[in-house]
């Protein structure tokens, strides 16, 4: 009996070094993806005034969660029974990771101006409509992203027993939303530390003059964000194709691979942005001569 329960527990310690093991290397080759899954939600989980960040953040976490919570189990089901939808799913993601990259870089030429000169209050309904907008669409880009990290895991753990490859998928995921959303908080929340560490007007020493930098930094970190977060998609968006397509993976051998992601990308980006700008248009106008 005792003898039994040993053998046991040896084969959960050999089970718990396998994933570890696992773990660890499929945590290496996604880490290029929870770079850019930090930089892109980080992003989208700022802009919101100081009593909203983290009720808005939270929001997005327990939408990452249910995102693996549905990308795990269906990953394993595909996989087992129909491959080749992974890679429809990771292409049909990757058009849409490049839409927004190029999407936001248009506006940004077309319209900057307004952001440079137009100063506005929000009404409080137009704030909530804004904050359930970003939380959607955060949760949204997160469920792509998701499916990268999910496919990318499951793709180290393939010769391993099906135990394993459950256990080590699922520590991924973990990771990548605990990890990722972790940081976010820090930084959506540094120039409160920042503050707290001022103190009042007659505070001295090295604490105040660290809060005053971190206040003063955010501002900063939340632009550099923006803009890799807006590279991070278009990035991420070329690396789908570029791994994906045969075609595209063997075009151009002479030109490093990161060039031609973002050139995938944002050639993807224009013809999506185009498609759908069509298409608004042929909806708008149908209405107008129905009304």
């Amino acid at each position: 009996m005792a003898s039994g329960i040993f053998a046991i527990l040896d084969d959960i310690a050999m089970l718990m070094d396998d994933v570890a093991l696992a773990s660890k290397v499929a945590t290496k080759k996604t880490a290029g993806i929870l770079g850019d899954d930090l930089a892109v939600n980080a992003e989208k989980a700022t802009g919101f005034v100081s009593t909203r960040e983290l009720p808005v953040l939270w929001a997005i976490t327990k939408g990452s969660f249910i995102n693996k919570l549905i990308i795990v189990p269906l990953a394993f089901i595909l996989n087992v029974i129909f491959p080749p939808a992974i890679i429809v799913a990771l292409l049909i993601g990757g058009i849409y990771l490049a839409y927004e990259g190029v999407e936001k870089i248009l506006h940004w030429i077309f319209h900057r101006s307004d952001h440079a000169h137009h100063i506005s209050v929000p009404h409080p309904q137009d704030s909530e409509a804004e904050e359930k907008s970003k939380i959607k669409s955060a949760i949204s880009t997160d469920f792509i992203l998701s499916v990268e990290i999910v496919i990318i895991a499951l793709g180290t753990v393939l010769d391993k027993p099906l135990t394993t490859q459950i256990l080590t998928v699922s520590v991924v995921s973990l990771i990548a939303t605990v990890g990722v959303y972790g940081l976010v908080a820090l930084i959506v929340r540094m120039d409160d530390i920042g503050f707290k560490l001022i103190g009042s007007p007659e505070k001295k020493g090295f604490a105040p003059k660290f809060g005053q930098f971190l206040v003063n930094l955010l501002p900063k970190v939340i632009r550099l964000l923006s803009v890799v977060g807006t590279i991070a998609l278009i990035l991420v968006a070329g690396g789908i194709f570029a791994h994906n397509i045969d075609f595209l993976h063997h075009l151009l051998p002479q030109i490093p691979s990161i060039i031609k992601e973002v050139a995938y990308g944002i050639i993807a980006g224009l013809i999506a942005v185009g498609a759908v700008t069509i298409i608004k248009k042929i909806i708008l106008s149908f209405r107008k001569t129905e009304s």
